[in-house]
Parts: C-alpha cells; sequence; structure tokens
C-alpha cells in the first residue's frame, strides 16, 4: 500500500509539472475582427504544432486591446500602430514586435453626391472609427486641404464617430455623407453600390499604414523561449495566407466572417490590405509624429519609437523559417 501511494504520489507530481508547463505555454492574444487580421486570428489553428496554445480574445478597436493589456489580460496585441502608440504614451507595457498588413483605409462616398476629391468633403459629415488609423489618416487629409473638422458643424468638416459596421450603415442610410473605413468594410460599401471610392489615403507621410504586433514587455523579457515559439507561428501563418491566397479567403470567410462577406468583397479587401511582416521604428516615429500634429490621440508625451521597437524576435523567426 506504502508503495502503490508513494507511486501515486509521483503520477501526481508529474501531472503538476506538465500542468504547470502546459498553462505556462498559453498565449493570450487579442485581435480584432477584420479581413487584414485573418493571419494574426489563423495563429491559434496552427499553434499546437508550434507547441503553444494561443487563447484570442476578439476586441471592437485596438485601444480596447490596449486597456486590456493594461489589466494584465493579454500578453500580445494586434493593432493599428496609432492604438499602440497611444496605449504606449498611456502607459501600457508595450513593444513593437512585427507588422503584419499594409494600407486597409479607404475614403468612401455616397455615390450621389460626385465627391471625387478630399476637398470637396467641406461642409460634409464624415464617418470615422475614433481612435483607428483611419481617424488619423483622414485629419492628416484633411490638414494637407486646410480643413478644419470636429463633431460640430461650426468647422469645414462634420467627424461623426461611429465603428466600422455602424459607418456602412450610417453612408448606406445617408446619415453620413463619407466615411474613412477600414477592410473589408470599405469593398463591402463599394461592391454593394452605396459607396464609391475617393481615394486611399497613402499621400501623407506615413504612406501605407503598417498594422502592428505588440507584447507586452513582461512577456517579451521574461517569458523569451515561449515570445519566440509565437513569434515563428505568427511567421509561419503569414506566410500561408501570403503563398495560399485560397486558404485566407477561406478562414477569413468562413471562420472569421461566418459567410457574411463575398469573395469579390474579401479578394477587393485585400487587394487593399496585403499580409506582412515588417515594420521599422522610423514608420513608427513618422506615425506618432503625425498623430502629433492633427491632435489624435492627445498624448501629452509621445513615445519615442526608438525606445519601444523590437524586431528582433522578428528577424530570427524569419531566418530560421528562410524567409527574407
Amino acid at each position: 500500500m506504502t508503495q502503490m501511494f508513494g507511486k501515486t504520489l509521483i503520477a501526481l507530481a508529474l501531472f503538476a509539472v506538465g500542468g504547470t508547463s502546459a498553462a505556462q505555454d498559453v498565449v493570450r492574444l487579442g485581435n480584432l475582427k477584420l479581413a487584414h487580421f485573418g493571419a494574426v486570428s489563423y495563429i491559434k489553428e496552427i499553434a499546437p504544432g508550434c507547441g503553444i496554445r494561443v487563447e484570442e480574445k476578439m476586441f471592437a478597436k485596438g485601444l480596447d486591446i490596449m486597456q486590456a493589456i493594461i489589466a494584465g489580460e493579454l500578453d500580445v496585441g494586434a493593432t493599428a500602430s496609432e492604438a499602440a502608440i497611444q496605449g504606449r504614451a498611456g502607459g501600457a507595457p508595450v513593444v513593437v514586435v512585427a507588422g503584419f498588413a499594409r494600407g486597409g483605409a479607404r475614403l468612401v462616398a455616397r455615390p450621389e453626391l460626385k465627391i471625387v476629391s478630399v476637398s470637396q468633403l467641406k461642409g460634409k459629415k464624415v464617418g470615422v472609427t475614433r481612435g483607428g488609423i483611419q481617424e488619423v489618416l483622414l485629419m492628416a487629409e484633411l490638414a494637407r486641404n486646410k480643413l478644419s473638422a470636429d463633431t460640430t458643424s461650426r468647422k469645414d468638416v462634420q467627424l461623426v464617430y461611429l465603428s466600422y459596421p455602424e459607418l456602412n450603415q450610417a453612408l448606406l442610410g445617408r446619415h453620413i455623407d463619407a466615411m474613412m473605413q477600414s477592410e473589408p468594410q470599405s469593398s463591402q460599401a463599394i461592391n454593394m453600390g452605396f459607396g464609391v471610392e475617393v481615394m486611399k489615403p497613402y499621400g501623407t507621410p506615413i504612406g501605407e499604414p503598417v498594422r502592428t504586433m505588440v507584447m507586452t514587455e513582461k512577456f517579451y523579457r521574461e517569458r523569451r523561449p515561449l515570445a519566440e515559439k509565437f513569434m515563428r507561428c505568427f511567421v509561419q501563418a503569414t506566410r500561408t495566407f501570403i503563398d495560399r491566397p485560397d486558404i485566407a479567403e477561406h478562414y477569413v470567410r468562413q471562420s472569421m466572417f461566418k459567410g457574411q462577406i463575398t469573395t469579390a468583397d474579401f479578394r477587393a479587401a485585400m487587394a487593399n490590405s496585403p499580409y506582412s511582416y515588417d515594420i521599422t521604428p522610423q514608420h513608427i516615429q513618422v506615425t506618432t509624429d503625425v498623430m502629433a500634429q492633427t491632435g489624435v490621440g492627445r498624448m501629452a508625451r509621445p513615445p519615442l519609437a526608438s525606445d519601444w521597437v523590437r524586431t528582433d524576435l522578428l528577424v530570427s523567426a524569419k531566418k530560421s523559417l528562410n524567409i527574407k
């Protein structure tokens, strides 16, 4: 009996160790339900093959992800650069470790208004999601055209802040005249006929905005082996979506959007927001500078990109998978 009891204790001890190890291999990921965030979502599908488990939680906007990071609820977050920058400025303990998509913004107007330039937005209601990179790009484009804007009708342009799905409904219902929208919603509006493209807003110093993958400083520094596994898994997922667009389309359309977007919507969206891996401190710094100039985020102390952009994990992961 004593011998059996001893063996039971050993077995329980081994199980406890195994359980602890399994718990340590869980990565808590915050993500957004947007077409160009699809490769990030796909990480959880291939995670077992990477030796990890990914628990994904969807959020309405990037700033919500930053709040969850501050609350200690996430290890990794996928968001547009402006949310990461604003989060860092507000005390979120994050570092930028990769980029995962480029572009993903479009100025769309009601067809009957025949708006073909930003200057024609004067006197119009323009919808945008507060705190999104689309807001940064909209404000930069308005500034380039010497147009003022706020939520009242006293300025050249009246801003209407809505979520991504609400923007399409507002344009369809003619409650707004134009919108600076993300993908795939902007492509849906165009394909369904209630919106026309005015421009892709990539002529500002930001150029094509790069979406950012951030990690908490604690995860990046103290759980290095797990961070390395996650980064390799991210690169594998992204390479799959780049090399196999059929897999990307099926996953985004069926698993993420449950058939709510068409093949045409997906392909138009991805033509405007291709998957990628890379990001630079220079890009983050320019984005930070434009945010400061336009007042988006209202940062008391804009963060210096060189202090918190860390691409060493990405470089190592790409090298290990023979990706240039």
